[in-house]
């Protein structure tokens, strides 16, 4: 991998898509134009966010620059995984058999239900009358 190769990659989660390029670095990590310890506001989202750094032990050597849009913290931060995940990968990849371990390279399918006709919500029924 040569200095200048940039690594693009999109990860997704509930309703977030996140589009990750990874380039060889010093560990600066940005989200929409701000750092990642701004945007992922509480400890636990960064950590949800940097598992695929973690679990390969590549923080402190590239350089992240990642825009996310759609759904809420959580999601977002799940879309990032993803991402990162996928654009190691792509980077080196050796790193595929730890990233698949980790359960970091799947895509989580879960999302929310949607509302069915005749109905208040997605399993909830009105309430039933016999009489």
């Amino acid at each position: 991998m040569s200095d200048s190769e940039i690594f693009v990659s999109v990860g997704r989660r509930k309703t977030s898509v996140a589009r990750a390029r990874l380039t060889k670095g010093e560990g600066k990590l940005t989200v929409n134009d701000k750092p990642l310890e701004e945007y992922c506001y509480t400890e636990q989202l960064s950590m949800l966010a940097l598992r695929p750094l973690a679990a390969t032990a590549t923080r402190n050597t590239i350089d992240a620059s990642i825009n996310v849009n759609g759904g809420g913290p959580v999601g977002q931060a799940g879309a990032i995984s993803h991402a990162l995940a996928r654009a190691l990968e792509k980077m080196d990849p050796t790193l595929r058999v730890t990233l698949k371990k980790a359960g970091l390279i799947t895509r989580d399918p879960r999302a929310k239900e949607r509302k069915k006709s005749g109905q208040p919500g997605a399993r909830k029924r009105f309430q039933f009358s016999k009489r």
